[in-house]
């Protein structure tokens, strides 16, 4: 038995276990609801499911509207993230050592627990309205059982991971780089999307992919905090399947929900392909 031949055995041995659970939780659960969701009502199989998916108003409008809150929330999510990040990369003093202490607080707090206390702080009787009210103001936003509100719940929930991740990316730009740059003439906004934006794009795109999985397939905020109608597509699942025991269309909708996320993870994987093809040429 040749050495490159053993080599090759236990690569695949070493392989083997994860790609088994990959299959066991991830493919086999997946295989399962689409072939549950071409079911009809005569026993047989057809595409009627996901043919009221697309032309039922209300189903619309919940894919309407977990598409608008997920790419409101991942813009969002970066922006705040990516800002927090570069902030905290970039300066020093008393702020930069209190966000660093505190930025990662949410991660600790349960969704539960999190979601309550918005409700508590932004709901029409809560803190903040009585705040507004004895300075004067009558009137309140609707922020909870709305929009609004699970964009902020999404925001809380994911900026302090985001923060971690792309400041790590961060601390990997070296200061010589920068230095040099400046050296050189270079302004602040000519680094910024020549020299860190480029090296840390590869981080940004992971990041974007786990806050667009998370916000897309969310339910706690949704349930608590979002509208009855529209809803987000993982309240309309479950009450479909609790509430309506249609098992079919909440397996169409399950698997419509993974094919958004395997759109995001395409082009992830695309452009990870290409720079690992740049780089080996």
């Amino acid at each position: 038995m040749s050495k490159s031949f053993k080599r090759g055995i236990l690569g695949i041995s070493m392989v083997l276990p994860s790609f088994l659970v990959l299959v066991l939780i991830v493919v086999i659960p997946i295989m399962s609801s689409l072939r549950e969701s071409l079911k009809n009502d005569n026993g047989g199989y057809d595409l009627s499911n996901y043919t009221y998916l697309f032309t039922d108003k209300l189903m619309r409008s919940n894919i309407i509207f977990t598409l608008e809150i997920t790419i409101v929330s991942s813009i969002l999510v970066l922006l705040i993230s990516y800002s927090l990040a570069v902030y905290m990369r970039f300066n020093n003093g008393f702020a930069v050592r209190w966000i660093r202490r505190t930025y990662m607080i949410p991660i600790f707090i349960p969704s539960v627990i999190a979601t309550y206390g918005l409700i508590q702080l932004l709901g029409n009787h809560g803190w903040m309205a009585r705040i507004l009210y004895h300075l004067g103001t009558d009137s309140f936003p609707r922020i909870i059982f709305d929009m609004k509100g699970i964009i902020l719940a999404n925001l809380w929930f994911n900026i302090p991971f985001t923060t971690m991740l792309l400041g790590s990316a961060l601390s990997g730009v070296p200061d010589a780089v920068i230095e040099s740059a400046k050296d050189v003439g270079a302004g602040r906004m000519r680094i910024f999307f020549r020299l860190i934006l480029p090296l840390t794009f590869k981080t940004l795109l992971v990041a974007l992919t786990f806050v667009f999985m998370g916000v897309i397939g969310s339910f706690t905020a949704p349930f608590l905090i979002g509208p009855n109608a529209p809803q987000m597509l993982g309240v309309s699942m479950e009450q479909i399947f609790s509430v309506f025991q249609d098992r079919q269309l909440a397996a169409a909708t399950a698997f419509f929900t993974f094919l958004l996320c395997s759109f995001v993870g395409y082009f992830y994987i695309r452009s990870m392909i290409k720079e690992e093809s740049v780089r080996s040429s």
